[in-house]
């Protein structure tokens, strides 16, 4: 594809990104997304995507291998007696890195945090972030100073630190296009990293029989 090309399709991916985030993946037509950017052609998202399963994986992907470069910098990086905060850290701070690089207004953990529920989306998330292992790879060192906490409970917790951060991120990206905001994005990403030590780390006073496997992946 040549430059113009890419140009369009990048314009799609933001404009894409931008509608899904304000008023849902479901609630937006390809028609629309091509309006948005100024568009006669309501095909432009099938001539560059082929469907829209295939505009959203586009769009999931995207910035994922910068991110997971960082995060796999930091990892190296870990002395081997780190504690949970560092190991943390790995996991939240390339996440709120990217946010912060970001230009503004952005619209990148408003858009994850709708898309994650969509059931017509269920199967491009799942298939879009299986090849991701990171996370149990980040599982297994926090597990070195959690041997009092079963496995399964742990993994859930992380799971719920995952949907927390997404939550909170996009809740601070909408207030910094408010300019209502406190802080900054390495404000919120230590809040986290602080939070989810606490979360995992805190007693386990009843069993987790009600666990089951998580249906949807982080995806920060």
């Amino acid at each position: 594809m040549g430059h113009h090309g890419d140009m369009a399709r990048e314009a799609l991916l933001d404009a894409a990104e931008e509608l899904f985030a304000l008023h849902g993946v479901d609630a937006v037509s390809n028609r629309r997304i091509a309006e948005h950017v100024g568009t006669h052609n309501h095909s432009a998202v099938a001539y560059h995507f082929g469907n829209r399963d295939e505009l959203i994986r586009a769009l999931l992907q995207r910035h994922l291998r910068s991110m997971e470069g960082r995060r796999a910098e930091l990892f190296a990086d870990l002395p081997e007696d780190a504690g949970l905060s560092a190991v943390i850290a790995c996991r939240i701070l390339p996440w709120v890195e990217q946010l912060a690089a970001m230009p503004q207004p952005s619209w990148r953990a408003r858009f994850l945090y709708q898309v994650r529920t969509v059931p017509s989306v269920s199967e491009v998330l799942a298939s879009s972030f299986e090849l991701n292992n990171d996370f149990d790879d980040l599982l297994l060192r926090m597990r070195e100073g959690l041997r009092e906490i079963p496995l399964d409970i742990l993994r859930a917790r992380a799971g719920v630190l995952g949907h927390m951060a997404l939550g909170i991120c996009a809740e601070f990206e909408a207030q910094l296009q408010a300019g209502t905001q406190k802080g900054n994005w390495t404000s919120v990403g230590y809040f986290l990293i602080d939070a989810g030590a606490g979360m995992l780390a805190a007693p386990v006073t009843h069993s987790g029989d009600f666990l089951t496997p998580p249906t949807i992946p982080s995806l920060i």
